[in-house]
């Protein structure tokens, strides 16, 4: 009788093959998933800081070529507008990423748009293409 409840007790526990390893496997997926998305996320984040960043500093670099005839004479204190858009250009070109530089406010603002590029670390099985981040500043002219 007693070999008889042993084999009945391993026909029971062996019903339940396969249950751990698939929640294991739904455990692990998930665990990817969180990692993956802390990592890729974090980098996106500094991807646009990065984007934001330059395009400051390209605009800052655009704002300094103002127009000298009339900043000499003391009549109008403007951006020169193809001297800015190389300016920033330049900057942005050194820099290795792409973008571009407006002369608006008739001259009294220079406004510049980066575009930053970020491949994926643990998602890219999921979204294999880099994502795009944009940053946009604006540098005033002031005088006084």
């Amino acid at each position: 009788m007693r070999a008889w409840l042993i084999r009945r007790r391993r026909r029971d526990w062996r019903a339940d093959d396969g249950a751990f390893t698939l929640m294991v496997l739904a455990f692990a997926a998930a665990l990817f998933l969180m990692v993956g998305l802390s990592v890729d996320g974090g980098g996106r984040l500094a991807a646009l800081a990065r984007a934001d960043d330059l395009a400051a500093e390209a605009a800052r670099a655009a704002g300094q070529a103002i127009y000298l005839p009339d900043a000499i004479n003391g009549t109008a204190d403007i951006v020169h507008q193809d001297a800015a858009q190389a300016a920033a250009e330049a900057y942005l070109r050194d820099a290795g990423v792409t973008g571009k530089a407006q002369v608006i406010d008739g001259g009294h603002a220079v406004m510049v748009t980066v575009h930053v590029l970020y491949t994926p670390k643990l998602l890219g099985a999921i979204h294999p293409r880099p994502w795009i981040e944009t940053g946009v500043a604006t540098a005033q002219l002031l005088t006084g």
